[in-house]
């Protein structure tokens, strides 16, 4: 089973949040997003947060949602497929968006082991840590991730202010932080190969460029 939503984002909770969390963060937010409320009413979203409730707040559903979101986490992201992040330069600028984005995810969703290893990061990004070694090292270097107390690779303050000042204008971060699995990507004609959906791309086909750089 492949999942298209993540609940737990959904209701913005960790995903040890107890089933009383679960049940208070969900009246709270239903109340806000109810079709009926004329002010924040949302369908759409009310009905997400409805679904992620009556998996979460059953033990044996929540069980295997989280057994088959274990098993999913394990494989690479869809996104990573693109050669946008494989080549040359701006391979290795998108390849920090890449890393500097799973630890927001990482340190949003689970507070008690904010930080990811680098075989993680090698898993989900389908990338050897030869070719994360640069990046990793740079965003040190600009104080954007640091060594957590497990020696996971960690998020700082600094990195997140970074993430979330361009997640409302780079079309890449919005992706890699918010998109599910597929990312948008679409298979071209040839065999094994997959591109940017016109969205992602400029007039020359290219992903934003300038926008990509970690340099500010």
């Amino acid at each position: 089973m492949k999942l298209d939503s993540d609940y737990y984002e959904a209701l913005q909770i960790s995903r040890n949040a107890d089933i009383e969390t679960v049940h208070r963060v969900f009246r709270m937010m239903a109340t806000r997003f109810h079709p009926d409320n004329p002010r924040t009413g949302d369908t759409e979203t009310f009905l997400l947060l409805k679904r992620a409730y009556q998996v979460l707040a059953d033990p044996v559903q929540r069980a295997e949602y989280d057994n088959t979101q274990l098993i999913q986490d394990q494989e690479p992201l869809p996104i990573f497929e693109l050669k946008d992040f494989v080549y040359g330069l701006k391979g290795e600028m998108n390849r920090r968006l890449g890393v500097l984005s799973l630890l927001y995810n990482r340190r949003r969703s689970n507070e008690d082991t904010p930080g990811l290893s680098v075989l993680d990061l090698e898993k989900r990004m389908a990338f050897p840590r030869e070719h994360l070694n640069f990046a990793l090292w740079y965003l040190r270097a600009k104080g954007y991730v640091h060594q957590e107390d497990n020696s996971d690779c960690g998020i700082t303050a600094q990195g997140i202010d970074f993430i979330e000042a361009h997640s409302s204008t780079d079309d890449l971060v919005k992706r890699l932080i918010h998109g599910g699995p597929g990312g948008g990507t679409h298979f071209t004609d040839e065999p094994g190969v997959r591109e940017s959906s016109q969205s992602e791309r400029g007039a020359t086909g290219d992903l934003p460029y300038a926008q990509l750089a970690l340099a500010n």
